[in-house]
């Protein structure tokens, strides 16, 4: 779990930070601090665990692209009908597409962990769609009760 904590670079930690200072402000307002904490760090260990699974034997990944595309993940499954910008696309995008699309185009470059990625991603989707059905029940239970 250390390495949600090292990057390789300044742009490696300020991609993520940035992608997660927008998407975490939001996504812990939908749900709160103390679920927003346990869905980054949940997610930064299932990455993890896919990319044991699913990686190179023996290799590591540094970085905390999983726990970040767990909070994404999230968000999209929370407010699909959110817009955001991806650089370089000049026009918003909806959140899960923007989302989705960044994980394919990162997956392809070398070096990159995208296992980590998609086990983060999956978690994140997982977790909003709980968080999602739970809140829509909170709103329906009482009115079953109303007479």
């Amino acid at each position: 779990m250390t390495n949600l904590f090292i990057h390789g670079s300044i742009w490696h930690i300020l991609a993520n930070m940035v992608t997660l200072y927008f998407f975490g402000r939001y996504l812990s307002m939908l749900i709160g601090d103390a679920r927003f904490l346990l869905v980054y760090f949940l997610g930064g260990i299932v990455g993890n665990l896919f990319y044991m699974l699913l990686g190179p034997a023996y290799a590591i990944a540094i970085g905390a692209s999983g726990a970040v595309f767990a909070v994404g993940g999230a968000l999209a499954v929370m407010a699909p009908k959110l817009r955001v910008y991806v650089f370089p696309i000049p026009a918003p995008l909806p959140l899960w597409a923007g989302v989705i699309g960044v994980f394919v185009v990162i997956s392809i470059l070398p070096y990159v962990a995208w296992q980590a990625h998609l086990g983060g991603l999956a978690f994140g989707l997982l977790a909003g769609y709980y968080f999602r059905r739970r809140q829509r029940n909170m709103l329906i239970w009482p009115r079953r009760h109303i007479k």
